[in-house]
């Protein structure tokens, strides 16, 4: 198969173009689609053999379950049922946006789709080309992030076609996503609401919507017998370029840049080649490394947009291991830090 690029702007969107897209996905192709969080692999949810191309594609365990997406807030009643008034009140302020809601599945929808739940993950994406491909497909997408399976996710159609050339019909090329990291998800069947996964809507944004939250214990934490996730994807390994990476926190910053040049230096005499994930502020503190700075810590939305894209660069270089700053775990650096830790394996480092 040859995968197809269509290169779409989303400031002046063209229809007869998109529905080329539209079309392979009504006929249970497999389309890489843009959104604000990352690039999705994007196909029918309510057809299971086109569901089940997806899997196939990324080499996705068939026990994690797919996000579905839509592009109008009424379609969510034909696919879910008893939804709480909490839900509600979030489609309402925060859809369409990087935010996706659990709720309990109505009949229609796939076995493969949910993993053989109760309930069915519900989005309604913010970017403009998403949602216009959505309506002249006429159907809901599934669409988990457009990688091979435990890599880091794809934020560019280039980065798609790195993974998935020659594995899907096409690629809607809509340049870069502006958030950089997959959806907030919060399931919604509970009381109160739990955050399965962080993303760009951030907890506190969410609880002055509707009031306090859970949040699931391995969002940072190692899985364990004691520590299980509630969200069967969250168990598998996630993120992860070719290079083993290593995280170093600290709460003074000089003592991390110097626990990491220490490391770094220790790895080169072991002959391996180093990077170094630093940031706007500490780049230039790093000598003789092949060092990239992931964003502004003052600003943490460039980390996030950032992430997936350096992960992969740092591949691209060959480097062997990758001693990454830790980031505030506040609102967005909660999303940030869950996905640097799952990439990391769990493998952290306190810099005293």
């Amino acid at each position: 198969m040859k995968t197809k690029v269509i290169k779409i702007d989303p400031l002046n969107i063209d229809m007869q173009e998109l529905e080329e897209a539209a079309k392979a996905l009504r006929a249970g192709r497999v389309v890489a689609i843009p959104t604000e969080t990352v690039y999705g692999l994007g196909a029918n949810a309510l057809d299971p053999g086109a569901v089940e191309s997806i899997f196939r594609a990324k080499g996705r365990p068939s026990d994690n379950p797919l996000i579905v997406h839509i592009a109008d807030k009424e379609k969510v009643y034909e696919l879910t049922e008893n939804i709480p008034e909490k839900a509600l009140l979030l489609m309402d302020k925060l859809w369409p946006g990087p935010l996706t809601l659990v709720l309990e599945k109505s009949s229609i929808i796939p076995g493969i789709i949910t993993a053989g739940l109760e309930t069915v993950a519900i989005r309604m994406p913010e970017h403009p080309v998403a949602r216009e491909l959505i309506r002249l497909a006429a159907v809901p997408v599934a669409a988990p992030s457009a990688n091979v399976s435990g890599r880091p996710s794809t934020t560019t159609a280039q980065h798609v076609l790195d993974d998935m050339d020659g594995k899907i019909e096409m690629v809607v090329d809509a340049g870069s996503c502006r958030v950089g990291l997959e959806s907030t998800v919060l399931d919604v069947t509970v009381e109160p609401p739990v955050l399965l996964r962080p993303g760009g809507v951030t907890p506190g944004q969410i609880a002055k919507i509707i009031g306090p939250i859970d949040i699931d214990k391995t969002i940072l934490g190692k899985i364990s017998s004691e520590n299980i996730p509630k969200s069967p994807g969250m168990k598998y390994t996630h993120y992860s370029p070719k290079a083993h990476v290593v995280i170093v926190r600290s709460e003074d910053r000089q003592k991390q840049v110097d626990r990491i040049t220490a490391l770094a230096q220790a790895s080169e005499r072991e002959g391996k080649k180093v990077g170094i994930c630093a940031t706007d502020q500490t780049k230039a503190e790093y000598h003789g490394f092949e060092t990239l700075s992931m964003g502004d810590r003052d600003k943490p939305e460039t980390i996030a947009a950032r992430l997936f894209s350096l992960l992969r660069e740092f591949d691209d270089k060959g480097v062997d291991i990758i001693f990454a700053e830790a980031v505030d775990e506040h609102e967005v650096g909660l999303a940030i830090m869950n996905r640097m830790v799952k990439a990391a394996g769990y493998d952290i480092i306190q810099a005293e």
